[in-house]
């Protein structure tokens, strides 16, 4: 069967694996919110209304939404009926085989660790301003990395460290963290809709879309609703995150679909108010700034209440971080667990019931990509590493559908395989919507790991030493 073996799913794929079965439909859901509320709604919403969207980021949102819900619903399918720590490429393995599976766990580890990295640089920049406020702040060259002029970027490589101590410790412990820093932030956002939905001019709404649905601006790039749409579709990465906490869920296939849609449904309402109220509040020719929510409070007068919002984005940031950082380390896990990456990864620590190896590994590895090197637009890659994955998880629904229909499935994707092509074609036009440069970047990469795949994990994958059957 060559490069093209694949896995069958059974119901051994959810038997007992070593991880700690302590998770709820409730943590999960958290886990979900805790990954997609953060980067997106304090920082993109303003950059896309100000650059790309106008006031029509709203439908920016919603656009992004439902490609967004057409995966979350493939993802909801395959995670009941496959199981698995390892996301995308747990069900990529059974659907395609071991050549797609390794492509695309070598994207899910580009789109987690880039995107835990360029969180914590954000996170960084918050916590200093905070300390500066406090009369505490770093000396530049401890906030900055070498290319900018520092020594290295020590709050955004420090927060990553200390993450790692965290998902040592333990999943329990980690999403109870992440639970208490969700209902932060979500108190800072209550505010301000509170304050926003008596200050809003209608008259900021207009032109509503400035841009466009889609057109090539300055320097060549794409502007419009659509434009808008392929970036603030970072605003949902992470909701994906959720199914590579199936092995540790108390009742994976109920609670894992549960937690998918719950999230990602609870946050689209969040992001499509927020985005509206802001850019009735204020011209969203003003909202290009690094905190766009507190910035509007601020030009409103509620000083204190953006004050609030900062203590909120901190909160925010730090729970994206964490449940990015996790997910990184479950699929990581996976795909030493079948052998193709090093064995010597696979291993769970006795006393903690979580793979120790691969959290250290995957932290000092972030926090020195987060302290020495200004990602700029390498966060873009998050995007199309993630609509990639996708594609492949609406695509493997359908072809499980086909490889194995008595395979049993507590939750069934409605309108099959309608729904899974409109995931398909969604997810794939976002894509075509993102600047070429970030497309080289990202075929390097998976060439990079077929590479690696053909030297090392080709000959060592499990399946090879189980004759590809």
């Amino acid at each position: 069967m060559g490069i093209f073996r694949t896995k069958t799913a059974t119901p051994d794929d959810m038997a007992e694996t070593g991880l700690r079965r302590v998770l709820s439909a409730f943590d999960l859901t958290f886990l979900g919110i805790g990954a997609i509320i953060g980067t997106g709604i304090f920082v993109l919403t303003g950059i896309a209304a100000a650059t790309l969207s106008g006031p029509a980021v709203v439908l920016s949102f919603v656009v992004a939404g439902i490609a967004c819900a057409f995966a979350a619903l493939a993802y909801a399918e395959l995670a009941s009926a496959v199981g698995g720590c390892g996301s995308a490429y747990g069900y990529s393995y059974v659907a395609f085989g071991e050549i797609v599976a390794w492509i695309i766990g070598w994207d899910l580890i580009l789109e987690y660790a880039v995107a835990t990295a360029a969180v914590a640089n954000g996170w960084a920049g918050y916590f200093n301003n905070a300390l500066t406020a406090m009369g505490f702040g770093l000396p530049e060259a401890l906030t900055k990395a070498p290319e900018l002029g520092g020594l290295i970027n020590l709050p955004a490589a420090g927060i990553v460290l200390m993450l790692m101590a965290l998902l040592i410790v333990g999943v329990r412990q980690s999403a109870q963290s992440n639970t208490v820093m969700v209902a932060v932030k979500l108190l800072t956002i209550a505010v301000f809709v509170a304050i926003a939905a008596f200050n809003v001019d209608p008259a900021n709404w207009n032109p509503f879309m400035p841009f466009g649905w889609y057109a090539v601006g300055e320097e060549g790039k794409p502007v419009g609703v659509l434009a808008g749409a392929s970036i603030v579709f970072f605003a949902y990465v992470g909701f994906d995150a959720v199914s590579t906490a199936t092995e540790e869920a108390k009742n994976p296939q109920r609670d894992v679909p549960i937690g998918i849609i719950a999230s990602l449904v609870f946050c689209t309402v969040v992001y499509i108010l927020v985005s509206g109220l802001l850019t009735g509040v204020v011209p969203y020719t003003e909202l290009n700034v690094a905190s766009p929510v507190a910035h509007a409070l601020q030009l409103l007068g509620f000083n204190w209440a953006s004050a609030l919002v900062a203590t909120g984005v901190i909160a925010g940031l730090t729970t994206v971080m964490l449940v990015l950082y996790y997910g990184l380390t479950r699929v990581f896990f996976a795909m030493s667990r079948d052998g193709l990456l090093s064995p010597f990864f696979a291993e769970v620590n006795p006393w903690t019931q979580t793979p120790v190896r691969v959290i250290v590994l995957c932290g000092v590895l972030i926090a020195l990509v987060a302290g020495l090197i200004p990602l700029g637009e390498l966060a873009e890659l998050v995007n199309i590493g993630t609509l990639a994955a996708f594609v492949l998880v609406c695509f493997g629904v359908i072809v499980l559908r086909i490889r194995q229909p008595h395979l049993p499935r507590p939750f069934k994707n409605p309108l099959n395989p309608v729904f899974p092509l409109l995931g398909m074609l969604s997810c794939g036009a976002l894509m075509a919507f993102l600047p070429a440069l970030t497309w080289l970047r990202f075929i390097v990469w998976l060439l990079i790991g077929v590479i690696i795949y053909f030297a090392y994990s080709y000959r060592h994958s499990k399946l090879a030493e189980e004759g590809g059957l």
